[in-house]
């Protein structure tokens, strides 16, 4: 075995620490600043592969590794805080949270408890997490990570110290695996990549490789100097360059990894020892746990209190807030558990306090997020399916993250006329009132949605890696089934270049009438937070129409360009609202609400549109209903 660094205290990894949690920090509350700041995690990654890595090899040569120990110090380190903001959290979702979202909230607490929150976070995401920005433990995805890495990386270490392999050639062998699996899966399974340990675990191993191999690392002034200044550099880059639209990890993680071990490797840096090692940014790095551990819930709870977009002066005074309180817990929780005297009974007591966690999660989970909070005039909008199994989720609604094709049953084979949909998933909440209206019509759907993905060709949909590809199978489907009429639909946000492009190629490879149906209204807070709104302020049910609705701005650059194509442009805005705002709901109660969340159409929101649009969409075909065999 190789020797491995100094036990001695190095207050420049703190400074270290300090710089990745800034980073996060300013990320969530100045996206638009720091748009790579999300890089931050993948340099604590580093140092905590770096610095634990060490500790069992030092004990491993030293004889006196244990794994009961190595536990209780994990225990002591990240129990006490996360308790405290695990608490924390489930109170303020109890004043603050509609019931659904309670819930969700409630299911995170449990997969946090109980470190597997980035599998809970890779089971909800794409689509169908579309209000991922308002999970307030959305950021504990991370502790997942090194949680499960080291309920098997001191074993791997411990094997191989008694077979008498080297570690470092251990450490390496795994990372180039772990390595070599992120960069091959993150263009079909992005979302997997991401949150997986598997393709993460090569960053922990980073460190590991570092610490194992630290006796051939020179550490003369010069070449400290030469390592610190590119490592800084490679955050830099990272931190400027890299946004959420970037695949991430992949290569690109190389970046603040690299950068990461190479200030790690240069204690004797002048930066390192006069910039990391400065008092300030020590005392930053020391309190850098429980403040990755605040800031995030405090930024989504203060938005969701305010039920609008939190200013910069706010998300400043939120960053100030989340620096005090992690101080205070790190003073008055951290400490005495971490440092203090080591106990039975402090252990037994975190351990059963992450059990209660957990229990409470399930018993909120299990109480439907405790819904006898709302009054009866609102409970009902409780009730109301986020995503009808009219869309077809995963068959003929795809998440582009795990799937690439459609079930055969996304198209009705020989009715006629047939109707093609394609877009995004608001064009899959359109398949409630296009069914009901089959009733009636006898028309033929072949449904062909995809998460977050513009049927615009030629055209890389940020976000959404295989949108490009998946729009051009949509295209060559439409040539095979030659339907009378294809319907587009979408947020219609961006892209509309490529959209010009697939009414052309739509016109040249079939003989449809080409309908573009415009923008939802758009909620910005969601529907479902507007009633609640509405009701505390007002104490009564929401209006039929609001003025809260974000109006429609690409109506008419989609009519300009579209048109002129030979496309026909059917205003959705023009539909759901009027001068006195839009349908909020369609019906006299709150289980009639017209929308789900920011733009997804609830079952009666569809039908109600769809009824409002069907002849212009039929055109000539409209009429009494046209039977199969017909």
């Amino acid at each position: 075995m190789l020797s491995s660094p100094s036990d001695r205290y190095r207050p420049d990894i703190d400074g270290l620490r300090a710089v990745a949690v800034m980073l996060v920090v300013l990320y969530h509350a100045f996206p638009q600043a720091m748009p790579g700041g999300f890089v931050g995690v993948d340099i604590f990654f580093v140092i905590s592969g770096f610095l634990i890595t060490g500790i069992i090899a030092r004990e491993l040569d030293q004889r006196r590794f244990s794994l009961l120990g190595f536990y209780n110090r994990r225990i002591r380190r990240i129990f006490p805080a996360l308790i405290v903001v695990l608490s924390a959290v489930l109170v303020l979702g109890f004043l603050w949270m509609l019931p659904a979202a309670y819930a969700q909230l409630s299911a995170d607490v449990f997969a946090s408890a109980a470190f597997v929150a980035n599998i809970a976070l890779w089971l909800q995401s794409g689509y169908f997490d579309v209000e991922a920005a308002k999970k307030p433990l959305l950021h504990l995805w991370s502790l997942g990570i090194e949680e499960q890495f080291y309920l098997f990386w001191p074993l791997i270490l411990m094997l191989a110290a008694r077979l008498r392999l080297s570690l470092l050639a251990v450490a390496s062998v795994i990372g180039i695996a772990s390595f070599a699996l992120n960069v091959a899966l993150i263009g079909v399974s992005p979302v997997a990549t991401f949150y997986l340990p598997f393709t993460r675990a090569w960053e922990l191993l980073a460190g590991a490789m570092l610490a194992c191999g630290w006796s051939r690392i020179g550490q003369t002034e010069m070449a400290s100097n030469l390592r610190a200044g590119i490592g800084i550099a490679l955050v830099a880059v990272a931190a400027a360059i890299l946004d959420t639209n970037r695949a991430f990890p992949g290569c690109w993680a190389v970046l603040p990894v690299l950068g990461g071990a190479l200030l790690l490797s240069a204690p004797h840096a002048w930066g390192c020892r006069h910039v990391l090692a400065s008092p300030a940014t020590v005392w930053v790095g020391l309190i850098s746990y429980p403040l990755y551990l605040w800031h995030w819930p405090l930024l989504v709870f203060f938005a969701l209190i305010k039920f609008a977009p939190l200013t910069l002066l706010e998300r400043g005074l939120i960053v100030g807030l989340s620096i005090a309180l992690a101080w205070a817990t790190y003073r008055f929780v951290e400490i005495p558990f971490r440092f203090g005297r080591p106990s039975r009974a402090r252990l037994l007591s975190l351990g059963g306090g992450m059990a209660l966690m957990a229990v409470a999660g399930a018993i909120v989970v299990a109480n439907r997020g405790f819904d006898f909070r709302l009054p009866d005039e609102i409970r009902g909008m409780t009730k109301v399916a986020t995503q009808s199994s009219k869309w077809r989720v995963h068959q003929c609604l795809i998440d582009l993250s795990r799937e690439m094709s459609f079930a055969d049953d996304c198209v009705d084979r020989g009715r006629r006329p047939l109707i093609l949909i394609w877009g995004d998933s608001t064009a899959g909440a359109l398949m409630p009132g296009l069914r009901k209206a089959q009733e009636s019509r006898g028309f033929g759907i072949a449904q062909f949605t995809s998460s977050s993905c513009t049927p615009a060709l030629n055209t890389d949909v940020a976000g959404t890696p295989n949108c490009r590809a998946i729009n051009d199978k949509v295209l060559a489907l439409a040539h095979e089934l030659k339907p009378d009429i294809v319907v587009l639909h979408s947020a219609w946000e961006r892209y509309l270049d490529g959209v010009a492009a697939t009414v052309t190629a739509l016109k040249q490879t079939t003989n449809a009438r080409i309908v573009v149906l415009g923008s939802v209204p758009w909620w910005k807070r969601g529907l479902p937070n507007e009633v609640l709104r509405y009701f505390m302020l007002h104490h009564r049910l929401i209006s039929e129409r609001s003025a809260r609705a974000e109006a429609d701005g690409s109506a008419a650059e989609l009519r300009g360009k579209l048109v002129p194509l030979g496309a026909e442009f059917i205003s959705v805005w023009d539909i759901m609202c009027n001068a006195d705002g839009c349908l909020t709901r369609i019906g006299d109660k709150a289980s009639d609400i017209s929308a789900t969340d920011q733009v997804h159409l609830t079952e009666k929101g569809s039908v109600f549109l769809i009824q409002s649009i069907i002849d212009r969409i039929l055109g000539e075909n409209a009429g009494p209903a046209t039977r199969a065999s017909q």
